[in-house]
């Protein structure tokens, strides 16, 4: 009996809601727009976080990065120099076997790093980053091997002027023939030959640029010493300064998460001792994308909240659907009640007809909320992740605002005197 009731109601709620088609589908959209908002905005959140994790799994959790930094007294006065400046600075090879020698760390990765390199093959020509590193370059930073393979002990021993090349830089040099075993000339002096083509990868996390470019050509360490020196020529506005920098960049693996700050600590302190001024910047990208994280979910909350402001505009339109309803509907409550209906059966049928109201805006904005990250992530790139979670949180929200805001109007229509309520026209 009860059932069958709850069943009649609801059919005579959405009766009751097609009678007035516009106004209904007006009120609809404040919980629309409300539940929709909060589904993408906890989706970009999320699809941020995730991007940092994956950049975590990419680099290695237990990784810090020690990079060559020019002190601020040198880029002042090379800045203000009138013709030719020299300068040294950086990270030396010293400081890559100092730093292995440090309890914890597993291994450490050295790179020489030359940019804006003119990579000719051909009348093809491209821009590329040359880094000349170890073996271990390739198994710290994993990236997916296209075709041939990386170079390994034997090469470096050897010292053959070889290189594995980025996807997108094999692709704008070699575009027809094939890469693999082909000459490359780097500044019109060195060649060098493809012995492989990896992808790479172009994004970054937590203010941590990831360790390749897009445009790489890797070569081993020795062959970039012996052809490029540690002396790099950077051109400037009427001047140009001759620059020495021995190593770029050390990567060091570490052998547990928890040790990393503690060994980020001691190499700065082994660092003190052997320069004299600040010219490197040690980096743990765990610290930092952590860091980030938390700052990505007080970014999610604080969006969140705000697209919860829509909701509550949403209920407040549905009170308000309500409240003319229950004006317009004065003289029906009346002939309920004096053929026996109880108030809480007239609390009933006005909650039923709030929770639908709700309700079907609750649907319709989590299918808008499922689309905008879609529409976000295919125009924009952007990494976008919507969880279930999220999805049953807004329409259960939804839902409750429908209750909440359904109430007291179902208690006014229920509180209607059946007497004055047949008199009213």
């Amino acid at each position: 009996m009860n059932q069958n009731r709850f069943i009649r109601n609801i059919h005579l709620g959405i009766k009751s809601l097609t009678l007035h088609k516009l106004r209904s589908f007006l009120t609809i959209l404040g919980v629309v727009f409300g539940v929709g908002s909060v589904v993408s905005m906890l989706s970009v959140g999320e699809g941020a976080s995730r991007d940092a994790m994956s950049y975590i799994e990419r680099l290695g959790a237990s990784t810090l990065v020690i990079e060559s930094m020019k002190p601020k007294e040198e880029m002042n006065a090379s800045s203000s120099a009138n013709n030719r400046w020299h300068t040294a600075f950086g990270l030396r090879y010293e400081d890559e076997h100092r730093i292995a020698e440090l309890p914890n760390v597993i291994r450490t990765v050295p790179a020489k790093i030359l940019t804006n390199r003119e990579a000719r093959v051909g009348e093809l020509t491209a821009n590329v980053r040359v880094v000349g590193t170890t073996p271990d370059w390739f198994d710290l930073i994993k990236r997916p091997l296209l075709a041939g393979r990386v170079f390994n002990a034997k090469d470096m021993n050897e010292g053959d002027g070889i290189c594995v090349l980025s996807e997108k830089a094999a692709r704008q040099l070699l575009p027809i023939e094939g890469a693999l075993g082909q000459t490359i000339k780097i500044n019109a002096a060195y060649h060098f030959r493809v012995i492989g083509i990896i992808k790479a990868d172009e994004g970054s996390a937590g203010g941590v640029q990831t360790p390749d470019q897009p445009f790489d050509m890797y070569i081993p360490l020795n062959i970039a010493r012996q052809r490029f020196h540690d002396t790099d020529r950077q051109k400037g506005t009427g001047s140009y300064s001759n620059e020495l920098v021995q190593l770029h960049r050390i990567i060091a693996e570490v052998d547990s998460i928890d040790a990393v700050k503690p060994t980020a600590a001691a190499a700065s302190t082994m660092l003190k001792r052997f320069h004299s001024r600040l010219d490197y910047d040690i980096k743990i990208p765990l610290a930092l994308i952590r860091q980030a994280q938390a700052t990505q979910r007080v970014f999610a909350i604080v969006l969140a909240s705000i697209a919860s402001i829509s909701l509550l505009v949403g209920g407040i339109g549905i009170m308000n659907i309500m409240l003319a309803s229950v004006t317009e509907r004065t003289r029906e409550i009346g002939v309920r009640r004096a053929i026996g209906a109880k108030r809480r059966q007239i609390i009933e049928q006005f909650l039923i007809e709030a929770i639908v109201l709700s309700f079907v805006g609750g649907v319709i904005g989590v299918a808008v909320g499922v689309f905008v990250p879609y529409a976000i992530t295919t125009f924009t790139g952007m990494s976008t992740f919507i969880t279930p979670w999220s999805v049953g949180l807004s329409l259960s929200i939804s839902v409750i605002v429908g209750v909440t805001f359904g109430l007291y109007p179902a208690q006014r229509a229920a509180r209607v005197d059946p007497i004055i309520a047949l008199r009213h026209e």
